[in-house]
């Protein structure tokens, strides 16, 4: 296995399972140290920072809500202490709600809308600072194929994911000066684990299959190595042809 990159830092957010998981596993056989993270399960992340370790590699495991600046910024602190550098960001914390439309007020909403969008830009803004000052700096968005194709029962979700293509966009262009590349990975029909509907119920990708969170892994990892230091303000789709 390539380890390009070795010597990196990586910090994904809502790692514990799932894509996020596959993710911070993927970076981590790339030769990267990892800063995992969760907002409630301390016992998911610190099995997948086991199972970094089990590949030779440094991990930190942490608890943060993306949503709380002021935890977002002791987890970037306890990183750079840990690690002396970041490089990499992941924005992968979601919630991946399906609910009635009459079911979502207010509050929900804005928990939805928090988690996924402004926990991207909370993290973000926090790394900065250290993504500045890399040499390969990156940041990755993981959306979502609703924010493109639009879906019933997720106006929260599919709201705030095509928000992420518009702050990809955007923070591309303002960091291009210091050579920090951010882009978005766009999952389509994901075969994980899942306490909700599916948000594309009855389709089809054109491969006739659902992809893997390694699937998605991949394009991170590429995304985030010296292949990709060309590439900005993207959204890359992984989803077998099921929006083309």
């Amino acid at each position: 296995m390539n380890k390009d990159l070795q010597g990196r830092v990586a910090l994904v957010t809502g790692a514990g399972r799932n894509i996020g998981r596959a993710i911070a596993l993927a970076l981590a056989d790339a030769g990267a140290s990892v800063v995992v993270n969760a907002r409630r399960s301390s016992a998911e992340i610190d099995a997948v920072a086991s199972e970094i370790s089990g590949k030779g590699e440094k991990s930190l495991s942490i608890l943060a809500d993306v949503t709380d600046e002021q935890a977002v910024e002791r987890m970037v602190s306890q990183a750079l202490e840990r690690f002396g550098r970041l490089d990499i960001l992941v924005n992968n914390a979601a919630i991946r709600a399906v609910e009635p439309l009459e079911a979502i007020d207010a509050a929900r909403w804005r928990e939805v809308t928090g988690v996924i969008l402004d926990g991207a830009w909370i993290c973000a803004r926090a790394c900065l600072a250290a993504l500045r000052t890399s040499d390969a700096g990156a940041i990755i968005n993981i959306g979502g194929m609703s924010a493109h194709t639009g879906a019933a029962g997720r106006p929260h979700v599919v709201a705030a994911k095509a928000g992420l293509v518009g702050l990809t966009r955007a923070l591309a262009h303002d960091l291009a000066p210091q050579g920090v590349t951010v882009n978005c990975v766009v999952p389509g029909m994901i075969d994980t684990k899942r306490t909700s509907p599916s948000a594309h119920p009855g389709r089809e990708s054109a491969l006739g299959r659902r992809g893997t969170p390694e699937e998605v892994a991949a394009a991170v990892r590429f995304l985030a190595g010296p292949g990709a230091r060309y590439i900005t303000g993207q959204a890359v789709h992984v989803n077998g042809g099921a929006f083309a």
